[in-house]
């Protein structure tokens, strides 16, 4: 059947909406007013990012003229979050088009145990899911907050941070690992190793020289050491410096509270706290620590958290939790924590279930401190 036969629908309003599935190769586009039965599909090969976008606008302009569409109808297009990140949407909204981008794993799909999926099938499945959300089903697709340019360029300075301890780990750790198939158990941690290379001083278990390969292997990753050492301090003087004022005041409000330090302040308000919350179900939703049950008949399934959102700030909470119960041992968290967990003995476990439960609560605490001024109840400031 034509795509451009006409369709009795619904009497949906009319919108003209479009949905992209990217590829490195090729994208495809889907287009549908809710007047046809099925969407119109094109494949765009473009070898240029900017070529693919132009392709993308003549294709909607060409479509409003074929099937006779006001000039000024609304205009809606999605895709899903990926590698392409949000430079598509931003475009998109400068030529005045609404764009959302949609988290790829709230798309339904079939649970048969084999289903087709091509590119074609996922980008009609995309614009159908987009017209129902526009017509009030907001459980087809999930939406993501878009940052601002300067909010997504920022969150590079934590993210580059850790990326560069990292890698002076695994420098490290290969280097210690080297040394240790030959018997040899010298401390790799101090400056001082690529010198004693040099003087050849590190020596095999039974005082023989090391291998000439392994000795020359040993320097390229103690100047490969060297060089993310020298980056990672650059960075470190230059960081705070870099954050812009909004985040930095927020990192400064953060950081008044005993437990939380000055990086564990900024990767929070970089990662978490740029963008506005409504709800504590959203602050908990956004980083993946709510539970997930499963209740079905005779059927009841506790799933554990989500694990969704940012994987970042997830760690990072849970990890901050754990300190907040050293250095606020007289927050209400910290008794509620003891309280839950009294009793239990050796068992870890419920200590590591507990820890995510007072994560959540930490993240909802610091998001009303932060919005309303609230102190956590039974914090401690830090003496100025």
């Amino acid at each position: 059947m034509r795509t451009d036969q006409a369709y009795t629908g619904h009497g949906d309003v009319l919108v003209l909406a479009v949905s992209l599935e990217l590829a490195a190769a090729k994208w495809k586009v889907a287009l549908h007013d809710g007047r046809r039965e099925k969407p119109a599909v094109q494949t765009l090969a473009q070898p240029q990012a900017a070529a693919r976008l132009q392709a993308v606008l003549d294709l909607i302009e060409e479509h409003k003229k074929k099937w006779s569409l006001p000039a000024g109808v609304r205009t809606v297009v999605n895709y899903e979050a990926g590698q392409d990140a949000f430079w598509i949407c931003r475009a998109l909204q400068v030529h005045g088009i609404e764009c959302y981008v949609i988290d790829p794993a709230s798309t339904p799909v079939e649970r048969h145990r084999r289903r087709a999926k091509t590119d074609r099938l996922d980008v009609i499945k995309l614009v159908i899911n987009l017209r129902a959300w526009l017509r009030g089903e907001r459980d087809r697709i999930h939406v993501v907050h878009v940052p601002s340019p300067q909010d997504d360029a920022s969150r590079q300075l934590t993210r580059e941070r850790g990326q560069l301890q990292k890698e002076v780990l695994q420098h490290r750790d290969r280097m210690r690992k080297l040394l240790v198939t030959l018997g040899c158990w010298d401390a790799v941690d101090h400056r001082t190793f690529a010198k004693r290379l040099e003087r050849e001083e590190v020596r095999c278990h039974d005082g023989a020289p090391l291998p000439h390969e392994l000795r020359e292997r040993l320097m390229r990753e103690c100047e490969r050491l060297a060089l993310v050492e020298q980056q990672l301090a650059a960075l470190e003087k230059t960081r705070q410096a870099n954050v812009p004022a909004p985040a930095r005041q927020r990192c400064d409000v953060l950081a008044r509270l005993q437990g939380i330090g000055e990086v564990g302040a900024s990767r929070l308000a970089l990662e978490l706290f740029w963008r506005e919350f409504d709800n504590r179900r959203e602050v908990g939703a956004c980083i993946g620590l709510v539970p997930q049950p499963y209740d079905s008949g005779e059927s009841q399934v506790d799933q554990g958290i989500s694990k969704q959102g940012n994987r970042r700030v997830r760690a990072l909470l849970i990890e901050m939790a754990w300190t907040w119960l050293r250095y606020q041992p007289g927050s209400a968290l910290a008794k509620w924590f003891n309280h839950r967990t009294q009793g239990t003995g050796p068992n870890r476990r419920a200590r590591r279930v507990a820890i995510v439960a007072v994560a959540r609560r930490l993240a909802i605490a610091l998001w009303r401190y932060l919005k309303d001024g609230v102190i956590p109840d039974g914090a401690q400031l830090k003496s100025t």
